[in-house]
């Protein structure tokens, strides 16, 4: 089966090359095409090119089952790639969010058993049918908002039990959804309280235990930990990683969300994909990070709800790194997986132009995934994951008007999508 679309207002993100990711001055470079066609056979992009130069009669020789979408005055774009998720849970937290309205941290509420353990508690107790059903719904809601792949972290379970249920779900979700899904294995999310005081023998248990079952069940494309003040140390960060490594799971760390926590450092250590939320991050981080093959990925969603000190985006691009940045879509900090708003928090609070926006939303995002030759641009062989826009003046309308969905029509896998009523 054929899909062309034609009379293309800008074809955004073109590659003649695939390129792994957008460092530095990079990240302000972004090809478009004016007035252009895509033709996608199955589900690749096969070519593309400007409507004065189209032979449809050459193009079609010999092909049946085509179908035809004319985007006159409109704009596609790659589909966004939200590299970091813990979007199957099994509950909202919008009770914590009133706490702290009333002036209580994030520290504070969790100290007091709410936060990932209150999330824990419930995880418990919902079947896995429940949990499928709900995190369905938000790929869905997701996907109209074009996304068109999404990694989706355990974490929410603290035993072998409940992370196991986790991580089956993400599988079912993999096989259910159009959406291109990776997961991660993030049984150090928190210290669950009946080991408080003896956190090294949780880490044993996650270490000795869990990651072998992982392994075993094929359940996990990443280990993930959370590095953090008052979460796991970096001795306890580097253990885990390093029994990852053995079990073939590479890293993706949580790491300086609430302090200097050295967690940048052990991932580039270990060879991390990514290291995420980065709030604290300073001149030997980025020198750290400079010298490695890890992503650093800011997660704007989080800051904003929780009303944290911004991650130093503009400084790490300026030092020439490369960045993503990610919806962390979760219940207790980041409620929301619309990745436009994301863009628009790229620009309106980190001084991201649109395309710097745009890069640490689509290429730079599927690399921190481990899918930038496959996902984030539009180029010859990719997956055929995109979106065509509404009619929009151009590209800095996507940031600029931050409270309105832009998409109007989502291809993934070369299949138009349509919302199920």
């Amino acid at each position: 089966m054929g899909l062309l679309i034609e009379n293309i207002r800008q074809l955004v993100h073109i590659e003649e090359m695939k390129a792994q990711w957008a460092k530095g001055k990079e990240m302000a470079l972004v090809n478009v095409l004016d007035d252009a066609w895509l033709w996608i056979e199955g589900d690749r992009i096969v070519d593309f090119g400007t409507m004065n130069l189209l032979d449809k009669d050459e193009l079609l020789q010999g092909k049946s089952d085509v179908q035809f979408l004319d985007a006159t005055n409109k704009m596609v774009f790659p589909s966004f790639v939200d590299s970091h998720t813990h979007l199957v849970y099994p509950v909202s937290r919008e009770g914590e969010f009133v706490d702290r309205i009333r002036g209580l941290s994030y520290e504070e509420i969790a100290h007091r058993g709410g936060g990932i353990l209150n999330t824990a508690r419930k995880m418990k107790e919902i079947s896995e049918e429940e949990l499928f059903i709900s995190a369905m719904n938000r790929l869905n809601e997701i996907l109209f908002l074009g996304t068109g792949a999404v990694e989706i972290k355990s974490g929410y379970g603290l035993n072998w039990e409940a992370e196991r249920k986790m991580l089956r779900v993400i599988q079912q979700l993999k096989k259910a959804s159009p959406l291109t899904i990776r997961s991660s294995f993030l049984g150090a999310h928190a210290v669950p309280q009946e080991y408080k005081g003896r956190q090294e023998k949780y880490v044993d248990l996650v270490v000795n235990e869990m990651i072998p079952q992982v392994a075993e069940e094929k359940l996990a494309d990443f280990v993930d930990v959370f590095c953090d003040r008052g979460f796991f140390t970096v001795q306890d960060t580097e253990r885990i990683l390093e029994a990852g490594q053995q079990y073939g799971l590479r890293a993706k760390i949580h790491a300086n969300e609430l302090d200097y926590s050295g967690g940048i450092q052990a991932g580039v250590k270990y060879n991390a994909l990514s290291v995420d939320h980065l709030e604290y991050t300073g001149d030997e981080e980025i020198k750290a990070l400079l010298s490695s093959e890890t992503m650093p990925t800011v997660l704007p969603g989080a800051a904003f709800f929780l009303g944290m000190v911004l991650a130093p985006a503009r400084k790490m691009i300026d030092a020439g790194l490369p960045l993503a940045m990610a919806s962390d879509f979760n219940p207790g900090s980041s409620p929301s997986g619309n990745m436009q708003l994301i863009m628009s928090m790229a620009s309106i609070q980190f001084k991201l132009l649109p395309e710097e926006a745009l890069n640490a939303t689509t290429l730079n995002g599927a690399y921190a995934m481990g899918l930038s030759s496959e996902l984030g641009t539009i180029a010859r062989g990719k997956k055929a994951n995109l979106y065509i826009t509404k009619e929009i003046s151009g590209l800095s309308f996507m940031p600029y008007a931050f409270g309105s969905n832009k998409v109007e029509t989502v291809i993934l896998n070369g299949e138009i999508q349509t919302q199920k009523t």
